[in-house]
């Protein structure tokens, strides 16, 4: 049986193109239900036929949802559920898909008192965007971390987990807060520092721009990548997870400081030790299939 028969996804962005395109491969009958607030948006996902009616407005699209997933930026999380909220059902299930949850679960319970909400977070995404950058097969063998309130409905959240393991998700699920932790060393600092290395390399004065592209390396390359992807979303979840952020980036300043010392001083042996243990995390995020083995990160050479 299917945890809902009805879905509405509101912001079509990647992931929520993506998201439509996994239920109609993964669960065909399901009746799906689009609204982005950009005109443009709902133009291109209508004419990718990727949901079964895109609508004008919010509250048209939720009137008899079962599963509203919401896929906006998490600063807009609030003002979009307090949108409509008149014309939500009673019964429905409220998630998301924000990178972080505490602030997000604090905002859709303002917005939505009363309603059943069970925040989520697909650990999954490119650093494209739009309709056209979604694919359906996006969360397969990805997790999606599940994030109950403290007095949430288990039943509720179970049926959001079973949504997400059909789209091909492993499930786990925490406390919104411990989330925001894990996810500011995994994915927020990283983003972080990837956008400040593009962002100096680019700054330098005696280097330019030109030499920074003809010459970059595959490390800059991959930092690139990732400060390619979208700034409205990732200026909302630095300013939503602002303390976890702000812990962990004083964490990594201290560290970055002993490194510093270390090349000062001519340290070999601290470098070496680091540069082991590092080494051994990548391996065993390649043994836990998160990323792929190939040599070069896959690169294609000619």
């Amino acid at each position: 049986m299917l945890p809902f028969s009805r879905v509405t996804i509101v912001g079509l962005g990647l992931i929520g193109s993506s998201v439509a395109r996994a239920v109609r491969q993964n669960m065909p009958t399901v009746r799906l239900t689009g609204y982005d607030a950009d005109p443009d948006v709902r133009t291109r996902a209508d004419a990718l036929g990727i949901v079964d009616d895109v609508t004008d407005t919010a509250g048209a699209a939720v009137t008899d949802t079962d599963l509203l997933i919401l896929c906006v930026p998490v600063g807009a999380m609030g003002t979009v559920a307090a949108e409509l909220a008149a014309d939500l059902p009673a019964d429905a299930i409220v998630s998301d898909v924000g990178s972080c949850k505490a602030e997000v679960a604090r905002a859709l319970t303002a917005a939505l008192p009363g309603a059943t909400i069970v925040p989520a977070h697909p650990v999954a995404g490119t650093e494209q965007s739009g309709p056209e950058a979604g694919f359906a097969s996006l969360f397969r063998g990805r997790w999606c971390i599940v994030t109950p309130l403290a007095d949430g409905d288990p039943t509720a959240t179970e049926r959001v987990a079973e949504f997400w393991r059909r789209l091909g998700s492993t499930v786990e699920v925490m406390a919104p807060d411990h989330h925001d932790r894990v996810l500011a060393v995994t994915s927020h600092l990283p983003h972080l520092i990837a956008y400040t290395i593009v962002g100096t390399a680019n700054d330098l004065a005696e280097v330019t721009q030109s030499e920074v592209i003809k010459f970059s390396a595959g490390g800059f390359r991959d930092f690139t990548r990732i400060a390619a992807s979208d700034p409205t979303m990732w200026r909302d979840v630095f300013l939503a997870n602002k303390e976890a952020v702000l812990e962990m980036l004083q964490r990594f300043s201290e560290d970055l400081s002993h490194l510093q010392r270390a090349i000062r001083w001519d340290d070999g042996d601290t470098l070496f030790e680091l540069f082991s243990r590092t080494r051994t995390i990548r391996r065993s995020i390649v043994d836990q299939g998160q990323d792929d083995a190939a040599a070069d990160f896959g690169r294609k050479h000619e």
